[in-house]
């Protein structure tokens, strides 16, 4: 779904608060959770956007010319093929997005990410069983992996640098940063 559970969202938003990126790219914003929660706490922050599915950019005003847009800048395309400056950003946000990809589409990415120079990533993926498939015509809402908290500790470990974790009763939340 274009949602996201709140579960681990006080927590990512503490994180947020306490390294005031001033640049985001957030992946696959569906309909715009993340940027709705993170972007009134520092205003000064540049936001880009990796949608996939082309109607959630209307339907969700991801970009819009009248009023103050989610996002600044806007790509609709799938993360994994998007340029690399994309994720040369303060931070980086997977949130509610690597369920619906393969697990090795996923781990690249993630190694992607860390190569292309981003200083934290913020991760959030269902850590119950959470089988879904299409959502309102959008086939990239189907989840094709069920991550495991330990496997995802183990995927980030191996970036190097630093992990912060929260396991909540449906949604696990990371929060990997660079070693300055």
């Amino acid at each position: 779904m274009p949602t996201s559970d709140a579960e681990g969202k006080d927590w990512s938003l503490a994180r947020y608060e306490r390294h005031l990126p001033n640049t985001v790219t957030d992946i696959g914003p569906g309909d715009g959770t993340y940027a709705r929660l993170l972007r009134p706490v520092h205003r000064g922050t540049w936001w880009t956007g990796i949608e996939i599915h082309k109607p959630y950019v209307r339907r969700f005003k991801l970009k819009s010319t009248k009023t103050r847009a989610m996002y600044d800048e806007l790509h609709v395309e799938d993360a994994r093929t998007a340029a690399d400056h994309l994720y040369h950003r303060d931070l980086v946000i997977a949130g509610d997005v690597l369920e619906h990809m393969p697990r090795e589409d996923a781990v690249a990415l993630l190694q992607r990410i860390e190569r292309a120079g981003a200083w934290h990533i913020l991760v959030s993926v269902p850590i119950v069983e959470s089988v879904q498939g299409e959502v309102d015509g959008n086939p990239h809402e189907a989840h094709v992996h069920q991550w495991d908290p330990a496997d995802m500790d183990a995927v980030l470990a191996q970036l190097g640098g630093a992990v912060e974790a929260r396991r909540g009763y449906t949604l696990g939340v990371w929060w990997w940063s660079r070693r300055a």
